[in-house]
């Protein structure tokens, strides 16, 4: 009797082997590519600058900065790092991401939740919007707002009226990614900074998966031994027009133009 419920379960094994085997393995997400870097040209960048936004609009850079009291929106001479035209916010407000859309500057707010909206010619406030969010990173794509709050998702919003129209996850090897900072638009993919660490992420924003990854420890590194006091990489600005990139960092002596592998 024993002899034949050994052969019995022996057989059960054997057939469910032969069931595992021929069910279908789900391949592991991919990890994202190493995305290399090379510094075309370096320039002079403002010490005082706690960059929270940098972008170029119709050949001329702009940057938001941060830490209150001292948050502006500045027009810059990239040769020179030299302000050319800014306004400081009220004291109160605590500078973020920055974007240009159709002549109109948009600038986040930190812990304030608002939204501030300016002409592009002679940076006026002509409007503000409430938001439930706290702001760190923002671009657009030609027609939506992206933000960026600190966590693993990219938030579009409607640009007249900053009405939430969706969110997208970003992953990274299947898994959600985390303290998503300064963003840029490139070639219809989203660039963003890593809070707190050197990374670069290249996202594609219709899946929200990080394909390619720059790791800035090198330029971090050379940044530190020129200025102590220089804090993290934040600050990704393209020049459609030229297809220059340029990165910076908070309180960063320098500013780069470079060229990415991917």
């Amino acid at each position: 009797m024993k002899q034949y419920l050994l052969i019995g379960i022996l057989c059960f094994a054997i057939a469910c082997k032969n069931d595992d085997s021929k069910r279908p393995v789900t391949p592991l997400p991919d990890a994202p590519k190493s995305m290399s870097y090379s510094i075309i040209t370096s320039y002079p960048h403002d010490t005082s600058s706690y960059t929270q936004g940098l972008l170029i609009y119709k050949g001329e850079m702009y940057e938001g900065t941060g830490n209150y009291t001292f948050s502006k929106l500045k027009k810059v001479d990239i040769k020179t790092g030299k302000a050319l035209q800014q306004i400081s916010l009220p004291d109160k407000y605590f500078g973020e991401g920055i974007t240009i859309l159709n002549d109109t500057i948009y600038q986040l707010t930190w812990k304030e939740k608002k939204v501030f909206v300016y002409t592009l010619k002679d940076f006026k406030k002509v409007k503000e919007f409430d938001a439930n969010i706290e702001g760190w990173g923002l671009t657009n794509d030609g027609k939506n707002l992206i933000v960026s709050t600190g966590g693993s998702d990219l938030n579009y919003y409607e640009p007249s009226t900053f009405k939430l129209l969706k969110t997208q996850t970003v992953t990274e090897s299947g898994n959600p990614s985390f303290n998503l900072n300064e963003l840029e638009y490139i070639d219809g993919y989203v660039y963003a900074n890593q809070y707190l660490l050197p990374y670069i992420f290249k996202i594609d924003p219709t899946n929200g998966k990080i394909i390619a990854k720059a790791d800035l420890t090198g330029m971090w590194d050379r940044i530190k031994a020129i200025d102590p006091h220089a804090e993290v990489p934040n600050g990704i600005a393209y020049d459609s027009s030229t297809k220059k990139i340029y990165i910076t960092g908070k309180l960063w002596p320098e500013l780069y133009e470079v060229q990415f592998s991917q």
